[in-house]
């Protein structure tokens, strides 16, 4: 049962660290375009022209 008083802490902050992180992460514009990069994998760049 006194192990509890540890691993409670310990969950709570890995939880908070998680949430923050999220939170960061949308801040920070990582969802802002989901399908630009399924379509850059599929091009090929054949349309830009020599440099």
């Amino acid at each position: 049962m006194n192990v509890l008083i540890y691993l409670i802490p310990i969950a709570l902050a890995l939880g908070g660290l998680g949430l923050a992180t999220f939170l960061w992460s949308l801040k920070s514009g990582q969802y802002d375009d989901l399908e630009g990069s399924s379509w850059r994998v599929l091009d090929d760049g054949d349309d830009r022209p020599d440099t």
